[in-house]
């Protein structure tokens, strides 16, 4: 499949030998949303109140991106399996993507754990009483009183009540469920299905990539936007007052980046620093916008144009998406040490497993539930039964959940893009020779390899 992108990424020679003209460097991406960025800051601590009232610009580029998502996963897909034409292949990829997603969250909440324990983020954190009167009520809007899916509901609704309503509710599951289906029946009757089918299929896929590129022009203001509302509704404050929380949280995510580098060295054979440099637009963008659905059709064209086979990426990075947040794991078991620090709490090594299975079963269901990590964080503590963390202490963190969102997208993206490499390189799906001449910069980063 060919797509447009809007600025290549990699630099090579054209059919004649020579080399393509230089961009300018204000024209690339990545320096754009540099700007953007500093400038929504800069804006949001100046003018709080004008930072604030700019939230529409980050929420109107985000929906553009989500409008096209769906057909973009289901193209890429259906193309990816009817290719493969293997059922017992395509049943490979998603169970050694599970495997994957179970051991590297599960290592997730641990870790956090580990860092918790010894970094002790709640000790001489003051909680206002008043904070915890009133918590139950301020969850209560956070959450739109709503509630995490049970595990048998959650594994139901990836099933959807139709196709339509799949793609018209943009659940990225279920769409992905459906396309796996279709992919399928495309490669069992390929034979004497029209070549037609196919081509029609890639055809509409490229016109939703034109689309993409067209909406990135708009990346810099939505990260303009974001960010001048982070900072002008929640202010530069918070990060005093939760210092030691943030900082904390951060630090792990730095180590756990480290522990993400050695997994994709060891076992895809990718060099993370060139894999860093290669998708460093989208994380950017990611940050910038605290979502990783932004990145979502431009990740899964730089990971197939590297080498990964577009079953597997159409398969892994969506998936991904609901079951491999490292980021928000790793998030969740700090913040359940840091309340029960901040409110003089010792718990047992027996409630911190407690924690870390509920956890392991909470995390699950966090995509595209208002307030998801609120909802697991209330649940874990309810789990723990200790009487003196009673739930309404989550509010606490209502003021600084915001700040983190760029640690926790930030590996979340990476995370999945890990993901992707090893279980493409595990099931002999990943072009290696390829993979190391686009990080090396000497294949353009323009085309969609089967």
């Amino acid at each position: 499949m060919t797509v447009v992108t809007d600025a290549p990424e990699v630099s090579g020679d054209d059919e004649d030998g020579a080399r393509p003209p230089r961009s300018r460097w204000y024209s690339s991406l990545f320096v754009q949303l540099l700007v953007a960025i500093v400038a929504g800051i800069v804006v949001g601590w100046l003018w709080p109140g004008v930072g604030a009232d700019l939230k529409p610009l980050a929420d109107g580029f985000i929906k553009l991106i989500k409008m096209v998502i769906a057909p973009i996963v289901f193209c890429t897909v259906v193309l990816g399996i009817a290719h493969v034409g293997d059922m017992r292949s395509v049943g490979r990829i998603g169970v050694k993507a599970l495997i994957y997603f179970e051991a590297v969250t599960t290592f997730a909440l641990l870790f956090g754990l580990l860092v918790g324990n010894l970094v002790k983020p709640g000790s001489g954190f003051d909680i206002d009483a008043q904070t915890l009167a009133t918590g139950a009520d301020q969850l209560a809007k956070k959450t739109g009183d709503g509630e995490l899916p049970h595990t048998v509901e959650f594994l139901l609704n990836i099933i959807p009540a139709s196709v339509i309503s799949a793609f018209a509710e943009n659940q990225l599951l279920q769409v992905l469920f459906f396309a796996v289906l279709f992919g399928l029946a495309l490669a069992k009757f390929r034979e004497r299905v029209p070549t037609m089918i196919p081509q029609a299929i890639d055809q509409i896929g490229q016109i939703f990539f034109v689309i993409i590129g067209w909406i990135m022009r708009l990346a810099p203001l939505g990260a303009f936007g974001a960010m001048a509302y982070i900072i002008g509704q929640y202010g530069l404050s918070s990060l005093g007052s939760y210092g030691k929380l943030i900082a904390c949280c951060y630090l792990a995510a730095v180590l756990f980046l480290l522990v993400l580098a050695a997994i994709v060295r060891v076992f895809a054979g990718v060099n993370p620093w060139k894999l860093l440099r290669y998708i460093k637009d989208e994380l950017f963008l990611a940050l910038g916008t605290a979502s990783t659905e932004v990145v979502l059709p431009r990740i899964m064209t730089k990971l197939t144009d590297a080498g990964c086979s577009r079953a597997c990426t159409g398969l892994v990075i969506p998936t991904g998406y609901s079951f491999n947040l490292d980021g928000a794991t790793l998030y969740l078991s700090i913040c359940v040490l840091f309340l029960a620090q901040a409110l003089g709490v010792d718990l047992s090594v027996g409630e911190q497993i407690t924690a870390l299975l509920v956890l392991m079963l909470t995390s699950k269901g966090m995509a595209g539930v208002p307030g998801s990590s609120f909802l697991a964080l209330s649940a874990t503590i309810s789990a723990i039964g200790h009487g003196s963390i009673p739930v309404a202490a989550v509010a606490v963190l209502l003021g600084a959940d915001r700040i983190m969102d760029s640690m926790r997208v930030s590996v979340n993206l990476l995370g999945n893009c890990v993901a992707t490499l090893v279980v493409a390189n595990w099931e002999g799906q990943l072009d290696k020779s390829r993979m190391h001449r686009v990080l090396d910069g000497d294949v353009p980063a323009k085309s969609m390899p089967g």
